[in-house]
């Protein structure tokens, strides 16, 4: 009897821990070994859809910690899973590429990896937009939950999620049956470093935080002959050079100011010698949006502005421009849920101070976690940004994407594994 009083005695203990006491201390005890595993993903990145390592390496590690773990789940996806008791089921998603990048950080745990690429070409490649700290802090608070399961009941769903930075992964897993051969999250979560605040606080937007993001390839036709006859070509290059001028008044006056539009052509390629008026010049373009009205109408003002070109130039059916908008690539605009936001923001601010959080505006840049929020099921999300800079280096800290970057491991894996738990506590509170 006494044994059995003593038991329940220790139970109720348990119940009663203080949740951030709890997180402080795993902290103490397993950030050297969180940082060594971060310097390992650091050093060893892989490229967009060649995630092989790097996806074994976060199945092992979860499995290691507790989960049921599936992989090559769209490629190299990794899903985790952990059923505790009655309750809602909340997904944290990491992702697992690299970009290709030649790092130029000193670090002694730089990288200095080369792969090939899906086209075959051989290239440096570096972890220079933090995912290597993402997964570090997802297996961090894997390790923690996993270890706390008094302090919560429901479901915890932990993906890595490869192919980001192709906007493909996300719509990979979808596609393989991710909301259906698992279960089906109540909240989707996520974290992204931000290289300009320091790695003690954090920020967030609700609403709108990223946009919708296109790729299209635009093939501007001609008629090739000698420079010295250009009345006897059509010439391609002198009608890309229109076409990019006349494409820039989409956003300028054909769209509501109040409506953010960007439209950047990044690429133009064509000809081959001096005095050769040449069939075709090639341009890539990007555009970005928040709302779909916009980037539907965009699309179609790139079709028409294009072929009416071509058309005042006198060129025949034929040889009207060629325009292909990547679907494969294209990203919808994150939209963080307004009510899930205030929640997860209200919650962090006891954990890790109010003084610490920040609203920020909204980027047009692009994320492929805002698909898990597109399906049928219209599944609240929110990504957060996560401070990543060391307070002295803010000023000169160079952007993510840049062969510079690094985050601040120690403070960075500290606030995100705190940020992440705070949140999976909150809404699957016990």
């Amino acid at each position: 009897m006494r044994a059995i009083i003593f038991f329940c005695l220790a139970g109720v203990s348990l119940f009663a821990a203080d949740p951030k006491t709890a997180v402080k201390t795993f902290l103490n005890d397993e950030i050297p070994g969180l940082q060594s595993l971060y310097t390992e993903f650091h050093r060893n990145p892989e490229l967009s859809l060649l995630e092989e390592k790097t996806g074994a390496l976060v199945a092992a590690e979860l499995r290691k910690a507790g989960f049921e773990v599936t992989e090559h789940v769209g490629s190299h996806g990794v899903v985790a899973v952990l059923r505790n008791g009655s309750g809602p089921t909340v997904l944290l998603r990491t992702d697992l590429d690299a970009l290709p990048v030649k790092e130029q950080t000193g670090l002694p745990y730089a990288s200095s990896q080369m792969q090939k690429n899906t086209t075959g070409e051989i290239v440096a490649v570096m972890h220079a937009c933090g995912h290597d700290m993402h997964m570090s802090i997802l297996i961090g608070t894997a390790r923690f939950l996993a270890n706390h399961t008094n302090l919560f009941r429901g479901t915890l769903v932990l993906i890595g999620q490869p192919a980001e930075e192709r906007g493909a992964g996300a719509r990979a897993m979808l596609k393989e049956g991710l909301f259906e051969r698992f279960p089906k999250p109540n909240y989707c979560l996520a974290l992204h470093v931000d290289s300009t605040r320091p790695a003690v606080e954090v920020s967030y937007v609700s609403g709108y935080m990223m946009a919708n993001v296109d790729a299209i390839d635009l093939t501007i036709r001609g008629e090739g002959g000698h420079g010295a006859y250009p009345h006897k070509a059509k010439d391609p290059i002198v009608l890309a050079a229109e076409t990019i001028l006349a494409l820039q008044t989409l956003i300028s006056r054909e769209k509501d100011a109040i409506d953010p539009g960007v439209l950047t052509v990044g690429s133009i390629h064509g000809g081959t010698k001096h005095n050769i008026i040449p069939d075709e010049v090639k341009l890539q373009l990007t555009l970005r949006s928040y709302s779909d009205k916009v980037r539907t109408n965009l699309i179609a003002g790139v079709r028409r502005v294009a072929r009416g070109l071509a058309e005042a130039a006198g060129l025949p059916e034929d040889k009207m421009p060629i325009v292909q908008v990547r679907e494969e690539e294209y990203t919808p605009a994150t939209y963080n849920d307004p009510e899930l936001t205030r929640r997860w923001v209200e919650t962090l601010g006891s954990w890790i101070g109010k003084e610490h959080i920040h609203a920020e505006k909204p980027q047009m840049g692009g994320e492929d976690f805002s698909l898990y929020g597109r399906t049928a099921d219209k599944i609240p999300i929110c990504m957060l940004w996560l401070g990543s800079v060391p307070p002295q280096n803010l000023q000169a800290a160079p952007s993510i994407h840049s062969a510079f970057y690094y985050p601040d491991p120690e403070p960075t894996l500290r606030t995100g594994i705190t940020t992440f738990a705070a949140a999976v506590l909150d809404l699957l509170k016990s």
